[in-house]
C-alpha cells in the first residue's frame, strides 16, 4: 500500500498548476483505522487500515486514497473544484476507484455536491467497468451534521439498487479523530441472508480511528 500511495501522491503533486507558488498550495496526509469498513452502505472488509494525500490549491482539490480490502487494496483518485460562499458549498469532480489483485472492477464517477449549513446532498453519476459489460448507475446522499453528531441516508439508481441508513458521533482526543457509528444496509446492500435464504437487512456498529497530518 506505500509504494501505491507514494506513486500516486507523486502524479498528483505534479498535476499542480506549473505556475502556483508552493506555498499557496496546502498539502495533508492522513491514515486510519475501521473495525468494518463500510462504503455507501456495502461491506468492503472487516478491520481494514487506510492511507490518503490530499493537495489543494484555491478552489482546485486533488487526492487519493487507498484500503486494505483483504485480496489485495482500493486505490481512490479523485479530484474537482469546491467554493464556499458564506454558509453555502458548491463541489464538482470525478472519482476513479481502483481496485489490486480480484477484489473488484473499475467504477468512475463524476461527482457533484451542494452544502448549506448543516444539510448536505452529494449526487455521482458513474460506470461500473466490468465483464461481460458496463453498468451504470447513480448515487444520492442526504447527510445532516451538528455538534459532532451525523447523520446519512444515501441510495442508489439506475442498474444499481438499494438504500443505507448511518447515524454516527465523532470527536478527538490526544491528536487523534475517533468515530462511532451505525449502518442500517437494505437487503440489497447487506450481503446477508436468512435461514430461509431470502436476503435480510443488518446492522451494523463501526469504530474508527484516524489523524490526519499538514506536510507544508
Amino acid at each position: 500500500m506505500k509504494k501505491i500511495i507514494g506513486t500516486a501522491g507523486t502524479i498528483l503533486v505534479l498535476l499542480v498548476p506549473v505556475g502556483v507558488d508552493a506555498q499557496e498550495a496546502e498539502v495533508t496526509a492522513n491514515a486510519g483505522w475501521v473495525s468494518q469498513y463500510y462504503y455507501r452502505g456495502i461491506l468492503q472488509k472487516t478491520s481494514s487500515a487506510s492511507a490518503g494525500l490530499d493537495v489543494g490549491v484555491g478552489a482546485l482539490y486533488l487526492g487519493t486514497w487507498a484500503a486494505d480490502v483483504g485480496d489485495g487494496s482500493e486505490v481512490d483518485l479523485y479530484g474537482g473544484f469546491g467554493v464556499e460562499l458564506d454558509q453555502l458549498s458548491l463541489s464538482a469532480g470525478g472519482t476513479a476507484y481502483l481496485y489490486t489483485h480480484e477484489f473488484d472492477d473499475t467504477y468512475i464517477e463524476a461527482n457533484l455536491g451542494a452544502g448549506y449549513g448543516p444539510i448536505s446532498v452529494d449526487f455521482a453519476i458513474g460506470s461500473y467497468r466490468t465483464d461481460p459489460e458496463d453498468q451504470s448507475y447513480w448515487f444520492l446522499g442526504l447527510t445532516a451534521e451538528g455538534g459532532g453528531w451525523y447523520g446519512t441516508f444515501g441510495s442508489f439508481g439506475d442498474e444499481f439498487d438499494g438504500s443505507y441508513g448511518e447515524a454516527g458521533y465523532g470527536f478527538s482526543a490526544a491528536d487523534l479523530d475517533f468515530s462511532i457509528s451505525a449502518i442500517l444496509s437494505d437487503e440489497s446492500l447487506s450481503g446477508h441472508h436468512n435461514a430461509a435464504g431470502d436476503a435480510t437487512e443488518e446492522v451494523t456498529l463501526v469504530f474508527g480511528v484516524s489523524k490526519t497530518f499538514g506536510l507544508n
